[in-house]
């Protein structure tokens, strides 16, 4: 299993009930191996906090409410 599978599975499994009724429209950063996580109003606010604490890892970012972090608009022709 990837680091994201892991920190998708614990966000399904630990986080989401904990973050989302007072945290939706933030983002969560998850470090999987260490099950730590980091919140911020901003996706890179969140991304940032998990590289200082964790330099050498790279986090997942979820938007806390939607199934991605971002919505890219427009159309399929």
């Amino acid at each position: 299993m990837t680091s994201a599978e892991r920190a998708k599975r614990l966000y399904q499994t630990e986080l989401i009930d904990r973050l989302e009724p007072d945290h939706q429209d933030e983002y969560v950063a998850i470090e999987s191996d260490s099950k730590s996580y980091f919140l911020g109003t901003s996706f890179v606010e969140a991304a940032l906090a998990a590289r200082t604490a964790y330099p050498d890892k790279k986090p997942f970012v979820i938007r806390i409410g939607y199934d991605a972090a971002f919505h890219m608009g427009g159309a399929i022709r």
